[in-house]
């Protein structure tokens, strides 16, 4: 891979400061280790790229494109994962949303599962669970532009009832298996399911 980061650098990239570089350091860091598990996966080397190039990677008015943090949010047992019925995009999408300048994407993944379902109690997995770049068409007054989508496992602890926030037409809970069967359902559900449904086989 083409992309190195600087490990051991005394400077600011772009002009960053030292708190922001730590923080696009530390997601490159484990960006590289989910590459290494999956080194044929475009969308992680497209992520890296954009982070390492990008003036403000996590700004949401950057207009070419920026990070977003997406969550997995699984039942207690493990067999379903909480879906949106997303109201701008019309489509049924995993939870998630802007970084709005967090570089922490496992913490904006947790803060927008909580915000978007209003359920508490749950907890993140700091290791990354898949990435995702996918277009935006233009909607409005605002451009097309590419989303750098990185998602966290989320667990629920208990089956609370979920709220529908203002972002969602609906939530719903969704086999995780039925899922990974339907080949109409988003490519990159999909893919998480079967992701899912491998470890789940593997930790047996």
């Amino acid at each position: 891979m083409a992309i190195a980061p600087c490990i051991g650098c005394n400077h600011s990239h772009r002009g960053f400061s030292n708190s922001s570089e730590s923080g696009i350091m530390s997601l490159y860091e484990s960006l590289r280790g989910y590459a290494a598990h999956y080194p044929n996966d475009s969308h992680v080397v497209a992520c890296m790229a954009f982070l390492m190039e990008a003036e403000r990677p996590f700004d949401r008015d950057h207009a070419t494109g920026h990070f977003t943090g997406s969550a997995w949010l699984v039942d207690p047992e493990g067999q379903h994962v909480l879906l949106t019925h997303h109201r701008k995009l019309n489509r049924w999408l995993q939870l998630g949303g802007h970084a709005d300048g967090d570089s922490d994407l496992a913490a904006v993944a947790l803060r927008e599962a909580h915000e978007e379902s209003g359920m508490t109690g749950l907890s993140v997995d700091p290791a990354i669970y898949d990435v995702d770049r996918h277009w935006i068409p233009a909607r409005n007054e605002e451009p097309g532009h590419w989303h750098y989508d990185v998602r966290y496992v989320v667990r629920a602890h208990a089956r609370d009832a979920f709220v529908v926030s203002d972002e969602s037409l609906d939530l719903a809970w969704v086999s995780i298996r039925a899922l990974a069967d339907d080949d109409a359902t988003d490519e990159s559900l999909r893919r998480m399911a079967r992701k899912w449904l491998e470890r789940e086989t593997s930790t047996d």
